[in-house]
């Protein structure tokens, strides 16, 4: 690691201005002409940033960012998404803000702030070559867009900084649950309900037994859940069902722990004689573990005690995100260098103003720092 002489400090109005565009430029998931408009805008951004146009990648019909400086081989992917969870019009219930140093917005914290962090810190580099920028627009969807290109371009890189929102108190986050989701279907038989029940075969009983044997897959000592979530069944009120479904959540901490799960949720077994259980769904994400997470952990430490910070911490979560991809493929990865704040999906988003600028100039300086081992490497 070499050693940390200079810092850049950015500009604190640049920054806010530039998080007030993002977040006043709307973004659901869902919206795909919504995607598109918040993608024109990170293009125009990043040109004014960055002094370069980024390449546009259009996967169905999901607008995804990609600017790469020089040889991307063995370099760094920085790596954000500027979907959010927020429907069109909450930005009239929820207008950009700053009151006493907390900045509040739709999206502004999952993840605005961290993207406008990543172009500031890049902008600063004296040397960009090989870094690459990546802003996907199907994160909080789970990402079946930009999987591919997610995992192509961490294969290429040595280190992949990730900026997704901190913890609480500002911790970076080196651990990660892996994710699965199911869709399980129960399929019965149809009756009246008053007059001959007993000829169908209920679809809202079969469900009631299926969600408990879904649920009784969790292992508690191994930080495993798996929670049953949206459930339906049945059209009217005086039929007894032929069709009832429900979706289920699945984390855990280790990939042994989802391919079990997976097993057993493959194995359900109808309860009712004559009805039948189909399961959709799959393993979304493996783990981003420790041990993909550590080294970088411990060079942003470094860093941030040369440049005189306070001390940094670290903290496993139960969300997933795109770094769970990258570690995924066997890239170190760093996860949670974005905003210091909370709230993320909830109505009290938030950002602390006073904490931007330290964070982008730790981003800064550990880009500079891996890029600095990269020229060694090559001498």
């Amino acid at each position: 690691m070499t050693s940390v002489k200079t810092r850049a400090d950015p500009s604190l109005d640049a920054l806010l201005a530039d998080l007030r565009e993002l977040v006043e430029c709307e973004s659901p998931s869902s919206d795909l002409a919504a995607v598109e408009r918040s993608a024109d805008l990170i293009a125009r951004l990043g040109a004014e940033r960055l002094g370069a146009k980024p390449e546009r990648i259009v996967v169905d019909g999901v607008h995804h960012l990609r600017w790469r400086f020089g040889s991307a081989t063995n370099g760094v992917l920085v790596l954000a998404h500027h979907d959010t969870v927020w429907p069109l019009g909450s930005l009239e219930r929820r207008p950009f803000g700053v009151v006493d140093g907390v900045l509040r917005g739709p999206g502004c914290f999952d993840m605005l702030a961290g993207l406008v962090m990543a172009l500031h810190a890049i902008a600063d580099l004296g040397d960009r070559d090989g870094v690459t920028l990546l802003v996907t627009g199907d994160e909080e969807l789970g990402s079946a867009s930009s999987r591919t290109l997610i995992e192509d371009e961490a294969r290429r890189a040595s280190a992949v900084l990730v900026l997704e929102a901190s913890a609480d108190g500002g911790a970076l986050k080196t651990g990660r649950k892996g994710t699965s989701f199911y869709e399980i279907e129960v399929v019965g038989r149809s009756a009246h309900a008053g007059l001959e029940p007993e000829k169908g075969v209920n679809a809202t009983v079969e469900l009631a037994h299926q969600v408990l044997a879904a649920a009784a897959l969790a292992d508690t000592a191994a930080g495993t859940t798996v929670t049953p979530t949206v459930a339906t069944s049945g059209v009217t009120a005086n039929t007894v069902p032929a069709s009832a479904r429900f979706t289920v959540d699945v984390r855990a901490w280790s990939m042994a722990e989802l391919q079990r799960v997976d097993t057993s949720v493959r194995a359900l077994r109808p309860a009712l004689a004559g009805a039948e259980v189909r399961v959709r769904g799959d393993i979304n994400r493996a783990p981003l573990e420790e041990s993909a997470s550590l080294p970088l952990f411990e060079r942003a430490q470094a860093l941030a005690t040369g440049l005189g910070m306070p001390a940094l911490t670290r903290a496993s979560v139960g969300g997933a995100s795109d770094g769970n991809f990258t570690a995924g493929v066997g890239t170190l990865t760093l996860d949670g260098l974005g905003a210091v704040g909370g709230g993320a999906h909830a109505e009290d988003e938030h950002v602390l103003v006073d904490r931007l600028l330290d964070r982008t100039v730790l981003l800064h300086a550990l880009l500079a720092d891996l890029l600095a081992d990269r020229w060694e490497d090559r001498r």
